[in-house]
């Protein structure tokens, strides 16, 4: 008798961890469904237009054999700009026309979009709103969690307070995909949770 009580309580035990396993569920941070929202509704359709998409399929076609070592070459001279008086190459790509309408896209945004850019498929900056801090993103989570994994969800950081504005924000990421749904580019945005 003793053995099936056993047997009985092992088999609840079982049922139980199968129906309810003990891996912790995580539940995503509150701004996430909301940043996750404004990215589809709001920034999506401005990144989803020819200018964008032909400006990612230019640079694309530019640097197809880029090795890496010539784009942290290239991150190490944008980086090197920053700061100075004279902004050479930061000032091509701000100077460009898909940066501008990055740029009017931000600034009609109501304070919502603090940074506006979009790379290509090695994660090099095409166009940009403000002047980021490095030109070749394709070692970071927002390259390596988008384009490099091949997904297609938006991948949204981690909120941050900013200590110039005291404002909270996040980024969010996701890959730019082409008139035949290929995969050209990643887009990434910085948004002021607070202006939601």
């Amino acid at each position: 008798m003793a053995r099936w009580g056993h047997l009985r309580a092992g088999l609840v035990v079982g049922l139980a961890a199968y129906l309810f396993p003990l891996t912790p569920v995580r539940a995503e941070p509150a701004y996430v469904p909301l940043v996750r929202d404004y990215v589809e509704r709001r920034v999506r359709p401005i990144v989803e237009t020819p200018l964008v998409l032909n400006a990612i399929a230019e640079q694309n076609a530019e640097f197809g054999n880029v090795s890496e070592m010539d784009m942290r070459v290239l991150d190490e001279a944008y980086r090197s700009e920053i700061g100075k008086p004279h902004l050479h190459m930061v000032k091509l790509l701000l100077d460009k026309s898909v940066s501008h309408y990055l740029k009017s896209k931000q600034d009609a945004s109501q304070g919502a979009i603090v940074e506006f850019f979009v790379t290509d498929n090695h994660g090099l900056n095409v166009g940009q709103s403000t002047i980021t801090a490095d030109y070749w993103q394709g070692d970071e989570e927002k390259y390596l969690k988008t384009f490099a994994k091949g997904s297609r969800e938006i991948f949204i950081d981690r909120a941050e307070r900013n200590e110039s504005t005291q404002m909270l924000e996040t980024q969010a990421s996701f890959v730019v995909l082409d008139d035949k749904d290929r995969p050209i580019g990643v887009a990434t945005v910085t948004i002021a949770i607070d202006a939601l």
